[in-house]
């Protein structure tokens, strides 16, 4: 097997920053579509007035999410990870120039067949999401930490990008026909553009950058089945017999253990991701009641979570502002649902001011102690155990995301024409 000098010191490759920015545009990439979907609720709102668009193109969404990366955690030893994510990229774009489209084809009208539709291809969201996120997380779970956080920051940066445009399509088209059309429009042909890139530069260039090469021949020499596609993307030639020897001769903790040895890691991402679904996006869009700032209100309310969330994904690179104690971790993570009763009494009697306020801590707690869960929890572990565990962690991520779905319907318990 012709592999990069394992024994040399990643420090000395060539490529580390070149790597950190592509993972950015990665993360970037793999949710700007869908970001760009919520973002525009404002939009779907007034195309379906009586659909609830912001919880049903969630609920929809998120299944399927949720059941592409529980099948592909299953099976994640043996599947192809850079097939995986490029499908995921390909589907990603795809489908967001499909919706361009369709509103091209229907004109910007609603009714339920446009409805239909648009569903349909926030199904299809949910699937290249569930390729995406568990095969590059897995990927970049073997390598350095900075490119885990690079991803994640890529993700916020997604929202708060779109949400910062959104604010600027919509001041712009304001006073023109269909504003609120073209403003979307603009949007899905950003994020189709971005999908575009990212598949180019994971199929193409990622893969050849030294330091890259450096860590999958090493998960390579430690057993790893899953990288060897993108070694040969590489240049790097692979025996299959002698690739096979290097998996059967060292011996990995099966997904059970690894889920079981980081169980309170599983839990905590489950427990972020549960808390910030059941009030973003459909508590901001239909529970806030009316303020000064109107049909503004929501977009504002977005864009500080979104803001602060990608601020904090930043804070745990000062080393003594990073919590790594597992259990100071999840000391810190429960306190987080106080926010409940708060958002509910704020939206009951409080001003947009005090509403701001605490979207903006939701913000900033989510994104801080989620860099600190998943760049921590890999350490550690062999090549081959770092990606099965880089999977398992954003299959319990995802499922606090369904279960914050679900539970943000319980926000609509008492109101009238909620159904």
């Amino acid at each position: 097997m012709t592999l990069v000098d394992v024994g040399d010191s990643p420090s000395r490759l060539e490529g580390k920053v070149s790597a950190t920015i592509i993972c950015w545009i990665l993360g970037f990439g793999s949710i700007v579509s869908w970001n760009s979907m919520v973002t525009i609720g404002d939009y779907y709102y007034n195309l379906f007035p009586n659909y609830h668009p912001s919880r049903v193109l969630t609920l929809v969404y998120q299944p399927f999410a949720l059941g592409t990366v529980a099948i592909l955690t299953y099976k994640e030893s043996k599947i192809n990870t850079r097939r995986r994510n490029i499908i995921g990229y390909s589907i990603s774009f795809a489908s967001t120039f499909m919706l361009i489209l369709l509103d091209l084809a229907t004109s910007g009208r609603g009714g339920l067949g446009s409805y239909m539709g648009i569903c349909a291809l926030v199904a299809s969201f949910g699937v290249a999401d569930g390729c995406i996120q568990g095969g590059v997380v897995g990927d970049l779970s073997f390598m350095l930490p900075e490119f885990i956080q690079s991803f994640c920051a890529g993700l916020a940066a997604s929202g708060a990008v779109t949400s910062a445009l959104r604010l600027i399509t919509k001041a712009a088209f304001s006073n023109s026909d269909n504003g609120l059309r073209k403003g979307a429009l603009l949007f899905l042909a950003i994020s189709t553009f971005f999908e575009f890139l990212c598949l180019l530069l994971y199929t193409y260039y990622f893969p050849k950058l030294p330091i890259v090469k450096y860590f999958r021949s090493k998960a390579a020499s430690e057993g790893a089945k899953t990288v060897k596609a993108d070694l040969v993307a590489a240049g790097i030639q692979t025996k299959d017999d002698q690739h096979e020897e290097n998996a059967n001769q060292v011996e990995r903790l099966s997904n059970k253990q690894l889920f079981l040895r980081n169980i309170d890691y599983a839990l905590d991402l489950y427990l972020i991701y549960v808390l910030k679904l059941s009030i973003i996006p459909g508590f901001l869009f239909e529970n806030t009641g009316e303020h000064q700032l109107g049909t503004w209100y929501p977009l504002v309310l977005l864009a500080a979570f979104n803001v602060w969330d990608l601020i904090s994904r930043y804070l745990p690179l000062v080393k003594f502002l990073k919590i790594e104690s597992r259990k100071g971790l999840m000391i810190a993570i429960l306190p987080r649902f106080l926010l409940i009763p708060a958002f509910y009494f704020t939206a009951k009697y409080g001003d947009q001011g005090w509403m701001i306020l605490l979207v903006s801590i939701l913000g900033l707690t989510n994104g801080y102690f989620i860099i600190c869960v998943m760049t921590t929890a890999p350490k550690g572990y062999k090549g081959p155990e770092q990606n099965a565990l880089g999977n398992l962690l954003i299959l319990c991520l995802q499922s606090g995301i369904f279960s914050g779905i679900a539970l943000d319907w319980l926000w609509l318990i008492g109101k009238k024409n909620a159904f």
